[in-house]
């Protein structure tokens, strides 16, 4: 059984090279070079053979000084395309493999990312990959060459002396017997240190990201003892393997050099007593060496190819995870349709409901407004009606049709989405408001974007003004000029449904008037969805729902709410008194 699962291990690890479409000729040349360059170092031993047997300064003339040096750069030449194809061949490999990994990062369901920590993707991109390019560029054909290495040595050394050459194989299972139980520990730590790193690799994005908190929270000392406790933890790590590997060459080597001390002192006698000639020994000796440096290369062959096992399980459970389908379904023609919600329930986790049994409809071309205590399931709603999740039960429809029959791609190019703080990318003003559009946008169009959004007054004051660039996460920008780029976003796209997540909520009064303005211009002609906190917001909606605990309560405008419903009479008030 446990046979199977590691023959299981490695044809995963085979398919996976085998997707990344490697060229084959390449691959080839590299195997062939490298079996010529190893048939080559087989013959100098025999060359050398017959000159130490037949050795006087008449025999050493230019014909053999020009063979042995041809010999001899004919061998490196070969090694160094092998070296050069394989390189090729292995970048070629981890080129592909990234690509993969990230369009599957970038198809990969939103309820993916609620779970994976960034450190660990990032890990799979740059770790992963880089293990599997260093087991095929280094030890691959040095693995196979050495395996060619050791049986020509060995046939040719049987028939020099069967006798010499058996006592010399003794020295195989004693190697075998030291590589197999290291080589399993190996696996454990290194897929042990792999997965710390990854976490290790996590952490550190995730407090360099939030570095303004950890600075405005005073958690420097809390942050520095929780990465020295991971640097600590990889220390052990790197230690463990340290200490199998400090095992495995110098045990490996230990063996064959006592093989070497033998072979040379029963050699000898051998050679006193005229069974065995001088080249015969000297021969021995070079093919010996032949053997003994593959065999401790093999000690690192099987070190490498116990972490490409680890990484290679990453890497698949990765790719094999289920991901957004972009292209299979009808595209969206008629984009004149309310959205009707029917029995709608969600939950992220099993029996555990966000959303429960909601029924309403959002009419076309009107603004409605939800409304609710925080943790309501007001932002999951949105959510939803993007479809970044599935609903448990109950279906959205657009029109009459389900919205699972639009092509992902084409239903959410209905929305647009404003959020209370509109996300920025590293790059200029023009690459945050362009961002997403695959066609090219006029500088005329861009203006008018950022106009209508009364974003054209901060950027024109700007030295750069299209082109300055902004900062990681938008850094050099206040809350205000975020929000006015994010609206100047959706403005450019003309989404025929616009989500605005307490777009005004955590801005100042001079940069929500901005805003506020923005926003009526985004949001004219448009259906409207808003969640909001401002009455000013809710009073002028055509229609009001009021979410509590996950549960629609309240439909109705303002008037009627006000009127009829308890808990958003409440809410009213609060807002009233805020504004007095």
């Amino acid at each position: 059984m446990e046979r199977m699962e590691k023959r299981g291990e490695w044809q995963q690890f085979f398919d996976l090279i085998r997707k990344t479409n490697p060229p084959i000729w390449r691959l080839a040349a590299a195997l062939f070079l490298s079996v010529a360059s190893t048939v080559g170092g087989l013959v100098i031993p025999l060359f050398t053979k017959d000159l130490v047997d037949s050795f006087s300064i008449a025999a050493i003339n230019q014909m053999t000084i020009a063979v042995l040096v041809a010999a001899f750069v004919a061998q490196a030449a070969a090694s160094g395309l092998s070296i050069y194809f394989l390189t090729h061949v292995g970048q070629g490999i981890v080129k592909e493999l990234r690509k993969r990994l990230w369009d599957k990062f970038l198809r990969l369901p939103v309820s993916y990312y609620d779970r994976a920590r960034t450190g660990n993707m990032i890990s799979r991109m740059t770790n992963d990959t880089g293990i599997l390019k260093n087991l095929i560029t280094s030890h691959v054909t040095s693995f196979f060459t050495g395996i060619i290495s050791i049986v020509g040595s060995v046939a040719i050394l049987l028939y020099l002396d069967w006798k010499m050459t058996v006592i010399m194989l003794t020295a195989a299972p004693l190697t075998l017997f030291i590589l197999f139980p290291l080589g399993s520990q190996m696996y454990k730590i290194s897929k042990g240190l792999q997965d710390k790193t990854a976490a290790f690799t996590a952490n550190i994005n995730q407090v360099l990201a939030e570095i303004r908190l950890v600075k405005a929270s005073n958690a420097e000392r809390i942050e520095k003892e929780k990465g020295y406790a991971d640097i600590r933890t990889l220390f052990r790590f790197g230690l463990r393997e340290g200490k199998v590997q400090a095992l495995i060459s110098p045990l490996v080597t230990f063996v064959l050099m006592a093989m070497l001390v033998i072979i040379i002192g029963y050699g000898g006698v051998r050679v006193s007593t005229g069974a065995l000639s001088a080249g015969d020994l000297v021969a021995f000796i070079l093919y010996l060496f032949q053997i003994m440096m593959p065999m401790v290369q093999f000690s690192t062959f099987f070190t490498e190819l116990q972490k490409a096992k680890g990484a290679t399980e990453r890497i698949i459970q990765t790719l094999e995870h289920p991901e957004e389908d972009f292209s299979s379904g009808k595209a969206l023609t008629e984009t004149n349709h309310p959205i009707v919600v029917k029995g709608l329930s969600f939950a992220y986790e099993k029996a555990q409901y966000v959303l429960q049994d909601l029924n309403f409809t959002i009419q076309q071309g009107k603004v409605t407004a939800i409304v609710g205590p925080s943790g309501s399931g007001k932002t999951t709603l949105f959510a939803l009606l993007e479809r970044f999740y599935e609903p448990d039960e109950g279906i959205i429809l657009f029109g009459k049709t389900p919205i699972e029959q639009f092509s992902l791609r084409s239903w959410r190019r209905l929305f647009g989405y404003v959020s209370q703080e509109s996300p920025i990318v590293a790059g200029t003003i023009r690459e945050n408001i362009c961002y997403g559009l695959e066609e090219e946008v006029s500088d005329e169009a861009l203006r008018s974007a950022a106009k209508m959004a009364y974003a054209d007054e901060f950027i024109d004051a700007f030295p750069d003004r299209y082109e300055t660039e902004v900062g990681e996460r938008g850094v050099k920008l206040s809350g205000g000029q975020r929000q006015r780029i994010g609206i100047a976003r959706a403005l450019l796209r003309d989404p025929k449904i616009l989500m605005l997540d307490e777009a005004t909520s955590s801005l100042d009064s001079q940069s929500e008037i901005y805003v506020q303005k923005a926003l009526q211009n985004l949001m004219r002609g448009r259906t409207t969805l808003v969640i909001a906190h401002r009455l000013s917001t809710v009073v002028d909606a055509d229609q009001i729902l009021f979410l509590d605990n996950g549960r629609l309560t309240g439909v109705g405008t303002h008037e009627e709410l006000f009127n009829t419903h308890e808990k958003y009479r409440m809410f009213a008030t609060q807002q009233l008194r805020m504004h007095d």
